[in-house]
């Protein structure tokens, strides 16, 4: 059973951390909600990471605040409202998984039984097995069975399918789907864009600290504006007199008699082939995934930040 509460499951209300120069979380507001599943995206350096820190109250923010339940970060955890996964930190070497995780149970205000939680992360074959003796993908699974051993309000997971195998990873996401089911929210943080396509119902963009894309995949490839045009040409191709008369480039790539375009008017950049006696064979015109869309905003965000810097004071 989860908690009812009148509050978000997390709140972050103008949140600023800074490592020196490094402005790692900038000015950060959010809220996440019961029930759910939510990725976070970002290039490396975009303050995922930091963002997670100061969720789980293991770093404090310079500025503004952050609450879990309407709770500190460190009210929430003992209250055994949040389990985490996370990328930092080793394992306990020298004793059996099945030792780990009951020792994990027995620490939870709300532990689940010790074979119900191994056969969830799918470690039960190796249960009796030294946790140093373990593969990456299996350590990751034991990672997850210490995340899982409560009745968790909220679950954190950084990069949680680093090195599991493709079998692992769709039995790990349909067991994160059976938590959001039952109305907790999942947070994860992930380069696999795949899973955050497939997976999350809500998508938050990090650049440089700052959140600068919040919504659905689908609202997050709109934002992006831009669809992808693809055809094939017969004889040499003019690549220069592409980019120089089509309108509304995002990008231009040749490859053999194949052109890929980013454009943020499809009609208009295809209209204006046939005006230039260009007759495309095998034509197709697509909207971004999310791995183009998530890269077109980035880069959009790095060139504005960019002539930011580079203007001159007025």
């Amino acid at each position: 059973m989860t908690t009812k509460t009148d509050h978000p499951v997390v709140s972050f209300r103008g949140v600023d951390k800074r490592f020196g120069q490094v402005h790692a979380v900038d000015t950060l507001s959010l809220e996440l909600h019961p029930g759910e599943t939510v990725a976070l995206l970002g290039p490396n350096g975009a303050g995922k990471s930091t963002t997670l820190d100061l969720l789980l109250g293991l770093r404090l923010p310079d500025t503004g605040d952050v609450r879990l339940f309407g709770l500190t970060p460190e009210q929430a955890i003992k209250q055994g409202k949040v389990g985490a996964m996370l990328q930092s930190g080793g394992l306990m070497e020298e004793v059996r998984v099945r030792e780990l995780v009951r020792l994990a149970c027995a620490l939870h205000p709300h532990p689940y039984p010790v074979d119900e939680v191994l056969d969830r992360a799918g470690v039960t074959q190796i249960a009796d097995r030294l946790v140093n003796k373990l593969s990456g993908g299996q350590e990751q699974r034991v990672r997850f069975a210490l995340a899982t051993a409560g009745a968790n309000d909220l679950i954190v997971l950084d990069e949680p399918t680093t090195g599991m195998d493709v079998t692992a990873r769709q039995a790990f996401w349909a067991t994160m789907r059976e938590q959001a089911d039952q109305g907790r929210t999942v947070l994860f943080a992930t380069h696999y864009l795949e899973e955050a396509d497939a997976i999350a119902d809500r998508v938050l963009v990090l650049h440089r600290g700052r959140l600068i894309a919040d919504g659905t995949a689908a609202e997050i490839k709109a934002k992006a504006g831009a669809r992808r045009i693809a055809f094939d040409l017969e004889g040499p191709i003019d690549e220069r007199a592409l980019r120089d008369e089509l309108p509304a480039l995002v990008s231009l790539s040749v490859s053999g008699h194949t052109v890929r375009i980013q454009s943020q008017d499809a009609d208009a950049t295809v209209h204006a082939l046939y005006g230039l006696g260009v007759y495309p064979r095998n034509l197709e015109v697509a909207g971004l995934g999310l791995e183009q869309a998530f890269l077109a905003l980035t880069n959009a965000e790095e060139s504005a930040t960019g002539a930011v810097k580079e203007a001159p004071a007025a």
